[in-house]
């Protein structure tokens, strides 16, 4: 059972706020103070199991693809930009307030549509917002931001995969990850390491490192 789009409103209404996000105050996302609530409520309200709720949250890898772009323009200004497992959308959000000539969310979670839409019309950018597979899509990009996106064996190794072949196309890749197991080792340039704030409740420590990396053609 999916959300209808009041559903989905009523529920980021009730479980989130807008804030500065950790680290790139120059972007305000609802974001949630704990999981267990929202999830609880996501799961009581579709009457099924649902992931966690990933929108609600603004995770280490998005808060480096953001700050990245923050500090460096350069890379997305009048690109055409996909962020890949987009989540609250925030590394899109910060593409798109850097200049990027069109921006796009892409994300499994059909509530982090919903929740994407509203957190750029707090920050007063427009987004073209997908809910779907990015690896089965068609559309034209030159830059693509993929943060924390390594978390199962299956999913990272074809999301990789994908990565290297858009990188094989001339695209820009830039890869954010605190460590998770199964990120890539190899063929990745190091562009920048940060100390990111977190939630206990989420990462089991108050602060993560999390690197940046160009993933190279190979």
């Amino acid at each position: 059972m999916l959300y209808t789009v009041l559903d989905a409103e009523g529920l980021i209404a009730e479980f989130t706020h807008a804030v500065a996000a950790p680290f790139v105050p120059e972007v305000q996302l609802y974001l949630a103070d704990e999981l267990v609530p929202v999830w609880h409520a996501t799961e009581w309200r579709t009457a099924a199991p649902q992931p966690p709720p990933f929108w609600a949250f603004a995770w280490p890898g998005s808060m480096a693809l953001a700050r990245f772009v923050f500090d460096n323009p350069a890379f997305v200004a009048g690109k055409r930009v996909l962020d890949y497992g987009s989540g609250s959308g925030l590394a899109a959000i910060a593409a798109a307030r850097c200049g990027a000539s069109d921006v796009l969310a892409y994300d499994l979670d059909p509530i982090a549509a919903i929740a994407q839409r509203l957190n750029a019309e707090v920050n007063g950018v427009q987004l073209s917002i997908v809910t779907g597979d990015a690896t089965l899509a068609t559309t034209e990009c030159d830059v693509i931001l993929a943060g924390d996106v390594c978390y199962e064996r299956e999913p990272a190794e074809a999301t990789i995969t994908w990565l290297r072949g858009q990188a094989a196309r001339g695209r820009l890749v830039l890869v954010a990850d605190p460590g998770r197991h199964y990120a890539p080792t190899d063929g990745l340039e190091l562009l920048e390491t940060y100390q990111l704030p977190v939630l206990r409740e989420l990462e089991s420590q108050e602060l993560k490192r999390t690197r940046l990396w160009r993933l190279l053609n190979l």
